[in-house]
């Protein structure tokens, strides 16, 4: 099965490294399937637009989202 490696920020573009550094500032980690996504900036930066509109905006408290989020993934046998 093939894998890709995630991006590390000392090897991240400029582009990339910004949105790392906005995932660390709010969260204190940057999530793999992000740096995954960074060997393609644009498909990055596209993927952090939806997830940051997706968790900022709205009625909904963003750690309610969190919550759904996790228990999706449970409920579909999500390993990761």
């Amino acid at each position: 099965m093939a894998r890709i490696k995630p991006v590390s920020l000392e090897n991240a573009t400029e582009e990339a490294k910004e949105i790392f550094e906005n995932f660390l500032e709010q969260r204190g980690n940057v999530p793999n399937m992000f740096r995954t996504l960074a060997h393609r900036p644009k498909i990055l930066e596209t993927a952090y637009e939806h997830f940051s509109t997706i968790l900022q905006t709205g009625t909904v408290d963003i750690k309610l989202k969190e919550m759904v989020a996790v228990r999706v993934s449970q409920l579909n046998d999500c390993g990761y």
